[in-house]
C-alpha cells in the first residue's frame, strides 16, 4: 500500500517515514505544498498524510479542496498543530478522514491508518482472505492452508495489494504504484520478478489451486485459474 506524507517538519518527515517503511508500506515524502500536491494529483495513492500549515502556494485545506474536486477518493489524515475544535471540525467538514493533533503516539496513527485502509472494503477484521490464503495487515503475517509464509516486506506489499483486489487483473503500472514508492529504482522486469518469487512461495509448495497468475499482455491477478 502506497502512502503520500506531506509534512515540512523535517525530523518528523523522515521519523514518520522511517516507521510507515518499517510496517511495509512504500511512502513518498513532500516538504512543500506545491510539491505535495502535484503528487496527490498526478499519483495514486492508498492513503494521505497532511500537515495544515505548509511552505509554498497552499495551506492543507487548500491541497485537501482541490484533491477533492478533482475526485480523488484517497482517505486523509490531517496531523496538525492546529488543536482547537473550529480547526478539527474544518478539517473533517472539508472531506478529511481523520484528524490528529501533534505531538501524537505513531502507535495511534498505525491504528488510524489501518482503520481508515479497511473501511473501504467494509472490513471489520484486519485480515484478508481468499481460500485458503490469509494476511494479517496489523501482524504482518501470511499464511496458506495454516502454515506460515516466508515473505519479504516487498513481497509481503505485492500480495496484500493482489488479495485487496482479488480476481481483478493488475497491471504492471498499478502494481508499481501501489507497492513501490516514487523514488524506487523500477527495471522493466521487477514486477515479473516479485511476481516469480510470491509464486514459488505462495503456490509451488502447496497442493491447493494455484492462485498467482499471469493475463499476458494485462498483467496479474490473484485467484481461481480463468478460461481464457
Amino acid at each position: 500500500m502506497r502512502i503520500l506524507l506531506v509534512e515540512d517538519e523535517t525530523k518528523i518527515s523522515r521519523a514518520l517515514k522511517a516507521g510507515l517503511e518499517r510496517e511495509r508500506f512504500a511512502v513518498d515524502a513532500a516538504l512543500t505544498s506545491d510539491d505535495g500536491l502535484n503528487l496527490a494529483l498526478v499519483e495514486p495513492y492508498d492513503l494521505i498524510i497532511l500537515d495544515r500549515m505548509l511552505p509554498g502556494s497552499y495551506d492543507g485545506t487548500e491541497i485537501l479542496k482541490r484533491i477533492r474536486s478533482q475526485g480523488i477518493d484517497a482517505p486523509v489524515i490531517f496531523l496538525t498543530a492546529k488543536d482547537r475544535t473550529i480547526d478539527r471540525v474544518e478539517g473533517l467538514n472539508l472531506g478529511a478522514d481523520d484528524y490528529m493533533v501533534k505531538p501524537f503516539a505513531f502507535e495511534e496513527l498505525m491504528a488510524r491508518i489501518r482503520a481508515l485502509l479497511r473501511r473501504p472494503k467494509e472490513s471489520l477484521s484486519p485480515v484478508l482472505k481468499y481460500l485458503d490464503l490469509s494476511l494479517d495487515s496489523n501482524n504482518k503475517t501470511a499464511k496458506r492452508d495454516g502454515r506460515p509464509l516466508n515473505l519479504t516486506a516487498k513481497e509481503f506489499a505485492l500480495l496484500e495489494y493482489m488479495l485487496r483486489n482479488p480476481e481483478r487483473t493488475l497491471s504492471k503500472d498499478e502494481i508499481v504504484a501501489h507497492v513501490w514508492d516514487y523514488d524506487a529504482d523500477i527495471l522493466l522486469n521487477t514486477v515479473e520478478v516479485y511476481v516469480g518469487y510470491l509464486r514459488k512461495k505462495v503456490d509451488q509448495p502447496f497442493t491447493g489451486p494455484p492462485l498467482i497468475h499471469t493475463k499476458r499482455g494485462f498483467g496479474y491477478y490473484l485467484g481461481v485459474k480463468r478460461d481464457v
